[in-house]
């Protein structure tokens, strides 16, 4: 049962002294519990972020070799409460200060993102504020608006734990899909290619998610066409993606040094390095293809004009730095601006 929370009485000083200015401005409340992190933040309309908190479960799922989500809702439902009181703490205001509560309610796990929309609509119902609904993935397209200045129509690539699209963003609330996964995302399939080549036990690799984990180990190879890949989807005139098959050949190269080196059941193959390298080049190779051909249709289509093109890569997955600059190459050759959320 959560409680509600109030400030100290040097706390309210503090955020009646500010009311007058941030009256002026729509302050928003913004709570995220889609997959395995806690999140709040304050933002007002400018974008600027007043205070915001995080819980992370990374370690907790990392030792259960991925993220079980009964035990993500638990963790949730633990924190969520602290979280809130502390982004509110941070910002110097309190829950009064703010217009409205905004809440992801989709795409996720269920059982995490119950718990953010019954906490959010529980501030709602006790502080009489608006409930404004989130889709996870347009919140992923627009936060490069918040750093930097992308005016609309652009093209933006969201690549997570749990998509994979390609869409024309024409306004806030205005999608063109142009393309998505028919099967595994990219996030997925690292997690579970690192899971089965066992990078976890190396010791550097332990704390690491398994495309952090698979982006290290990359970088450290000698020979990363040592393993042959075949680009899926290369023969199709469309802009979906596939990345199952890739897990499949990953596995296949997997087996086969495992008999061949006689590996352990806890042991990770000699040239562990090589087959991350190679597996993470075929995926950014399918993931520029596939954004060359939304490029070239979007220009033969008139969605985007000249001087608006740009690409937006944003998610969990845009963080990899190899990825990042394979899709740079693609736009410094059609002539388009990268950008990327920090």
């Amino acid at each position: 049962m959560y409680k509600l929370f109030s400030v100290s009485k040097p706390q309210a000083l503090r955020f009646n002294a500010h009311r007058s200015i941030r009256s002026v401005r729509n302050i928003i409340l913004g709570i995220e519990t889609s997959c395995d992190d806690t999140g709040c933040a304050i933002v007002n309309n400018d974008g600027k972020i007043l205070g915001e908190a995080l819980h992370s479960q990374h370690q907790v799922h990392l030792d259960n070799g991925g993220i079980i989500p009964p035990i993500a809702q638990t963790l949730h439902r633990q924190h969520i409460e602290d979280v809130v009181k502390n982004a509110l703490i941070n910002a110097e205001m309190s829950v009064n200060d703010v217009e409205a509560i905004a809440v992801t309610i989709k795409p996720g796990l269920p059982l995490s993102l119950e718990i953010g929309t019954k906490y959010g609509k529980y501030l709602c119902r006790n502080y009489n504020k608006p409930f404004i609904s989130i889709h996870h993935m347009e919140a992923h397209a627009l936060t490069i608006r918040m750093v930097e200045d992308v005016k609309f129509p652009f093209l933006v690539l969201l690549i997570s734990g749990g998509h994979c699209l390609l869409a024309v963003a024409q306004d806030v609330n205005k999608f063109l899909l142009l393309g998505s996964t028919l099967d595994d995302s990219p996030g997925e399939a690292f997690d579970k290619v690192a899971r089965r080549m066992k990078l976890k036990n190396i010791p550097e690799f332990s704390q690491l998610s398994g495309g952090q984990a698979i982006e290290l180990a990359a970088s450290r190879s000698t020979d990363p066409l040592r393993y042959k890949f075949t680009i899926p989807l290369t023969q199709y005139r469309d802009c979906n993606f596939s990345l199952a098959g890739l897990k499949t050949q990953l596995m296949r190269h997997l087996i086969e040094e495992e008999k061949a080196h006689n590996v352990p059941p806890d042991g990770v193959i000699p040239n562990v390095y090589d087959l991350c390298a190679g597996f993470l080049l075929v995926i950014t190779r399918h993931l520029s293809h596939r954004v060359q051909r939304g490029i070239i249709f979007a220009e033969r289509k008139e969605l985007i004009p000249k001087d608006k093109r740009t690409l937006v890569v944003s998610g969990g997955a845009a963080c990899n730095n190899f990825i990042a600059k394979g899709l740079q190459i693609v736009c410094n050759e059609l002539g388009y601006r990268f950008a990327r959320p920090p």
